[in-house]
């Protein structure tokens, strides 16, 4: 009789970042099928609150916890890492999820929306990585996920907001896991760079420009080598295997989950 499979991130103590939906929501679902518990985070704690409840339905009770959390504001950041602290007995996986993208380009793109891109898509990882290491060298070893895009790696006209600040994400990854090896912190950091996944942002995407989804989707397909978009779990997916022990050799490295783009 085959033995049964030990879950991947069994003993794993995760804080996911974004997860009211989307890719964040998919991320802390997966993490906690493969036996982490997980702590999800987001600006609309209601959201995150709504994926703890479905993963505890779906896994049992005390499997995942939510708070509203702020990723730009430090002490938010404090807060979040004394809930994973108490509610969970520590951290050792940090997934930084959250993000937006802004309008415009060089010549219209509003100052202010710069900024906030920036503060949600960068400041957020530098602000989580100062307050968690702390926690996460206690509970190592660990890892850390920033989710970038592969529009940090491939740029476009209409969207250097966007572009810079994940960019950003790509090489503060590096220098993180660096900062860790050097200090024998047992604590690695990579960083994820996808194209389009099918999440409720797109459906946002679709309304902005009157069109039907299932138009935008076959549209961003034709962009795609493989001819089809993304799905959470392919994103997902990824961050298991980065946030487990099976990538225990990878750090300061990025994984592109693009369907090709980035061959072209």
């Amino acid at each position: 009789m085959a033995k049964e499979r030990e879950p991947r991130c069994a003993g794993k103590l995760a804080l996911i970042t974004g997860a009211a939906q989307g890719l964040g929501r998919a991320h802390a679902t997966r993490l906690a099928e493969e036996g982490a518990r997980v702590l999800c985070t987001d600006i609309n704690g209601d959201g995150a609150a709504e994926t703890a409840s479905l993963i505890d339905e779906q896994l049992g009770s005390g499997t995942a916890f939510a708070i509203q959390h702020d990723v730009t504001d430090p002490q938010a950041w404090e807060a979040a890492v004394a809930a994973a602290r108490d509610q969970m007995g520590g951290l050792n996986v940090l997934v930084n999820n959250a993000g937006i993208g802004v309008a415009g380009n060089i010549e219209t793109c509003d100052f202010d929306d710069w900024k906030r891109c920036f503060a949600i898509n960068v400041d957020s990882i530098f602000h989580g990585c100062q307050k968690a290491l702390p926690l996460m060298r206690e509970h190592a070893p660990g890892s850390i996920v920033n989710i970038s895009s592969i529009a940090g790696l491939i740029a476009s006209d209409t969207m250097p907001a966007y572009n810079a600040s994940k960019a950003s994400v790509w090489m503060l990854s590096k220098s993180i896991a660096l900062h860790c090896a050097k200090n024998n912190m047992q604590i690695r950091c990579n960083s994820i760079h996808p194209t389009f996944v099918d999440t409720p942002i797109l459906d946002g995407t679709a309304k902005n420009h009157n069109i039907e989804k299932g138009v935008l989707l076959e549209k961003l397909a034709r962009q795609i080598p493989l001819k089809f978009v993304g799905e959470p779990n392919d994103i997902a997916n990824a961050v298991v295997y980065l946030a487990s022990d099976e990538s225990k050799f990878m750090t300061g490295a990025e994984l592109k989950l693009d369907g090709g783009i980035s061959a072209m």
